[in-house]
């Protein structure tokens, strides 16, 4: 898989004049800036070629990722990690804990964490419309991905709170 890095190419210059070289971005999409600290993602997916795929993705982006195979392996991860985790990418069906529940019990701990969760079922965006948290479709291009990513992290949070539609009341 090729890096999402800017590439410098040299258009061929005019005889006799200096040419500048020409920034372009590959898939649109911009890295932190050298000194930076990257965002970090807390990754939950039980299916391990998606977990590696979608590492692959956020760590050629610039982010710091933190992957995890199970919802019990994410909890350990989060509570040895001392830093910030800015967003948790999970997994909606996952065999030890589904998706919403791990969300819940992280956001317990670091109630600033972002929420975005993935699934490949239709009806996965209803089960996180209840919450407020983001969501997107498996399966997703790497732009798609990225996109949504940094728009869950850059924009302005209305509400991921407990307040929210609950149709059994």
């Amino acid at each position: 898989m090729a890096a999402i890095r800017p590439r410098i190419t040299s258009p061929a210059p005019p005889e006799n004049a200096l040419a500048r070289p020409v920034l372009t971005w590959i898939d649109s999409m911009a890295l932190p800036l050298k000194g930076e600290v990257p965002e970090t993602i807390l990754v939950v997916e039980d299916d391990p070629a998606i977990l590696t795929l979608v590492q692959a993705i956020l760590e050629n982006a610039g982010f710091e990722v933190l992957a995890a195979s199970s919802a019990e392996n994410a909890t350990r991860v989060e509570a040895q990690f001392a830093r910030t985790i800015h967003l948790l990418l999970s997994d909606i069906m996952m065999p030890d804990m589904c998706g919403p529940d791990l969300a819940e019990a992280l956001k317990q701990r670091r109630p600033e964490m972002r929420v975005m969760l993935m699934s490949g079922y239709a009806d996965g965006a209803m089960l996180v419309l209840n919450h407020g948290w983001h969501f997107i479709q498996k399966p997703f291009l790497p732009a798609s991905l990225l996109a949504r990513v940094i728009d869950v992290l850059h924009t302005k949070v209305l509400d991921q709170g407990t307040d929210h539609f609950d149709p059994r009341q």
